[in-house]
């Protein structure tokens, strides 16, 4: 009887050692493996020019080493649109937005996902630390020092459930040395670190060329006093304490922004009502499982969901409802501790305050290793 012709995936090959590794692992579990380099951005900025053609060469260097066939997809016009311009159209808001998620929704586990399926692909798959389940369910990965679900919750189930993360069980040192034991000319290269696009140059930089900026006075909120100026009001967050140059003594913290009259106000308060919250209201939320969100919030997600798009899950695993009262947590940052809270489906609630974070931002919420999905901070 002949033998079943291997799966194919599509491998999404950056030039680092996590996509790297996980082209090996796949090796080894017998998928015809494809390394696809997307190339999402090219363009240089004043003081740093784009690592794309040495990443470019990393990956196929790599391929070449594995023996595994390799291709180039230009996905650069539609990075400029859908991530590009929704990121500048925010900070236009005075909003703090996170790119590497919308990267992900509309590039990666889009764009990517769609096209490896049209060209015969069972699976693709990312060097993304993160674990899936049964019935698409997303799980933290091991290493939660690394774990990047923060930036995957909003891909659709569909993606998620032809989706393979070779890596989500290892730790980094692990990868290192899987990468190390196969002498990868990649196996110790520096991590890149912050926005994709952005680099090493700064998002003020990027910001500036992008969008004319428009100089500002720094004013006290209590007092209307004239402190000094800004540099333009879509660089400053909420909460801010750095970078605003304004004398000695007692740090001031940014509280409001008026984006009409172009003044950004100021505050040495630090329990001032705009720096603390015990709820946050959320826009475009995405929830992973609407029956298990229904059943502990008593309401439905409502119409700002995009939960229609992805399955209601019954005897899949999931928590149930007595668990995720108990353990339900919320995450406003990559990297940021897990946060107790409740959700009522509109809005994280929260016993004690918490320092209030960027409206843009996502809260992304969790039972245990589980991530239920989440939205945009309003």
């Amino acid at each position: 009887m002949p033998a079943k012709p291997a799966k194919t995936v599509y491998l999404g090959m950056s030039g680092g050692v996590d996509s790297s590794v996980s082209a090996i692992l796949l090796k080894k579990q017998g998928y015809k493996v494809i390394g696809v380099y997307m190339k999402n951005w090219s363009r240089n900025l004043p003081g740093m020019k784009c690592p794309w053609a040495e990443d470019l060469a990393d990956a196929k260097r790599v391929a070449v080493d594995l023996d595994i066939d390799f291709e180039v997809w230009d996905f650069e016009k539609d990075y400029k649109q859908k991530v590009v311009d929704y990121m500048l159209a925010e900070f236009k808001r005075g909003r703090t937005p996170n790119p590497d998620i919308m990267c992900n929704q509309e590039i990666k586990f889009k764009l990517f996902y769609e096209t490896a399926l049209s060209r015969g692909a069972d699976f693709i798959a990312t060097g993304h630390y993160a674990q899936t389940g049964p019935a698409s369910v997303l799980s933290r990965a091991v290493d939660e020092n690394k774990d990047q679900t923060y930036f995957l919750y909003r891909i659709s189930d569909e993606a998620l459930a032809h989706t393979l993360f070779p890596i989500g069980h290892l730790t980094k040192p692990e990868v290192k040395r899987i990468a190390t034991e196969h002498d990868l000319a990649n196996a110790h290269k520096k991590e890149s670190m912050g926005v994709c696009f952005v680099g090493e140059v700064g998002m003020k930089d990027f910001l500036k060329e992008y969008i004319d900026i428009k100089p500002g006075e720094i004013r006290e909120q209590e007092t209307n006093q004239l402190l000094g100026h800004h540099e333009g009001t879509i660089f400053y967050t909420i909460g801010q304490r750095h970078g605003l140059y304004i004398g000695g003594g007692l740090p001031y913290y940014v509280v409001a922004k008026d984006l009409a009259k172009n003044i950004l106000y100021v505050s040495k308060d630090l329990n001032h009502p705009a720096l603390w919250t015990t709820e946050l209201a959320l826009e475009d939320i995405i929830v992973r499982d609407e029956e298990v969100i229904s059943s502990f919030s008593g309401r439905s997600s409502g119409p700002s969901s995009r939960a229609s798009s992805l399955r209601p899950r019954r005897n899949c695993g999931c928590p149930s409802k007595d668990d995720i009262t108990s353990s339900l947590t919320v995450r406003l940052r990559h990297r940021a501790p897990l946060i107790p809270c409740k959700f009522d489906g509109y809005k994280v609630l929260f016993d004690e305050p918490i320092k209030r974070p960027a409206s843009g931002q996502s809260a992304v919420l969790y039972s245990n290793k589980t991530c239920l999905g989440g939205g945009i901070i309003k």
